[in-house]
């Protein structure tokens, strides 16, 4: 369930904030916002790049309010000027938190040593996080999620993946010759590689169990599609937007010789999937 709260917080009572690209939530990000105190907020710097949780579904991800900068109206500003922004913007300001790799102003040109110079206040630094001595940085999480590797991408968010979708009209095949499934348009979000995922499927705030299907239908009409169907529930879907975590990929994309092989090929990742659910209890 997003929230939305920013705009109804004073900007004048702000005394600490983290601030960074943030997209993904992360484990690491989390590692900065633990440092802000009960008058935090965090600064998200939007390079137009974020597509592990674009803008508007990172404040699902933190009690703290977030207030969005975009980089091509800020990056012209030298240093101390950046800094003049902050303290003109949030004149109670006392504290910043950035990662250990933080860098700003024009041609990012300035760094921690020069943040800690114009800033008269107190700067934390969080070092690099790791998890099972894998760095946790946003790019690593695409490469994962592209290469389909969800359970280590899942282990550096320290959540499931998600990506928010609408239902649109799909072949109408499924509920006819294979399963039901809601066939979903996606925008902004990076989709995991082509194939077939244990997922859960949100709906009104609902989580079912389900498996998703992302790829071109190649035993069907070819056309790309992102799928899901939900296990043993005669779901009447009237949501506007569905919610799909990924947990674990099954399988590879692949074409089959007949309609029958593919019905079997479903019913088997079915199978396993639900048995992946009842043995994750």
């Amino acid at each position: 369930m997003k929230k939305n709260f920013s705009t109804l917080v004073n900007k004048n009572t702000i005394t600490s904030l983290a601030i960074g690209g943030f997209d993904g939530m992360h484990s690491a990000h989390q590692e900065l916002f633990k440092q802000l105190d009960s008058n935090g907020a965090i600064l998200s710097i939007e390079s137009g790049y974020a597509t592990l949780t674009p803008k508007k579904y990172r404040q699902e991800y933190s009690k703290y309010p977030i207030y969005y900068y975009v980089l091509d109206e800020i990056k012209h500003l030298a240093g101390n000027k950046f800094i003049e922004l902050l303290k003109k913007e949030y004149p109670k300001l006392k504290k910043i938190v950035v990662g250990f790799d933080f860098c700003f102003g024009k041609n990012r040109g300035y760094c921690i040593q020069e943040l800690k110079d114009i800033f008269e206040g107190n700067v934390i630094v969080i070092e690099e996080y790791k998890i099972d001595n894998i760095p946790v940085h946003s790019r690593t999480i695409r490469e994962y999620i592209s290469n389909g590797d969800l359970k280590t991408a899942n282990k550096l968010l320290n959540k499931e993946y998600k990506i928010y979708g609408t239902q649109i009209k799909g072949q109408g095949l499924g509920a006819k010759s294979f399963v039901p499934t809601i066939n979903l348009n996606v925008e902004y979000f990076l989709l995991p590689q082509a194939g077939v995922y244990i997922s859960k499927t949100i709906l009104n705030d609902i989580e079912y169990n389900s498996i998703t299907f992302l790829g071109h239908r190649v035993t069907t009409d070819g056309s790309y599609a992102i799928e899901t169907h939900i296990f043993d529930e005669n779901i009447i879907n009237d949501n506007y937007e569905i919610q799909i975590k990924f947990f674990k990929k099954l399988r590879d994309n692949k074409k089959f010789d007949s309609f029958e092989e593919l019905k079997e090929q479903i019913l088997f990742d079915i199978k396993e999937a639900k048995e992946y659910f009842i043995n994750k209890k």
